[in-house]
């Protein structure tokens, strides 16, 4: 099984100025900028911006892996004692994400890519 880790989302409260920091670091403008996302690709890795993030329950950033099956991905984690916070959601045309919790309290994403990709 193939497991990537290539996206990283960021809780913010202030867009405008997030996406100053973040394009100030990568240098580049976002491809993805949206009244409440904003998107950077950086050597194939997404780096996000969530507006209000600390809303939806995000305490810092928070990493999402590739999986090809998020639902043998996520009976494994909870077979190794994570706990489910996030059932699978498409997102966006068919991208499935969800997230546990570890048992050490550390948040992990699982996204599976839409089966046309």
């Amino acid at each position: 099984m193939s497991i990537e880790l290539n996206t990283v989302l960021y809780p913010v409260k202030d867009l405008d100025k997030a996406k100053a920091t973040f394009t100030a670091l990568f240098g580049v403008e976002p491809h993805v900028d949206s009244k409440y996302y904003v998107g950077y690709e950086v050597d194939g890795h997404e780096i996000g911006l969530i507006l209000n993030g600390h809303d939806q329950g995000m305490t810092g950033p928070e990493p999402y892996f590739d999986v090809e099956d998020i639902n043998a991905t996520l009976a494994a984690l909870q077979a190794a004692g994570a706990e489910l916070l996030q059932e699978p959601t498409d997102v966006e045309g068919g991208l499935l994400v969800a997230k546990v919790r570890d048992t050490e309290g550390n948040l992990i994403g699982v996204k599976q890519p839409p089966a046309n990709v």
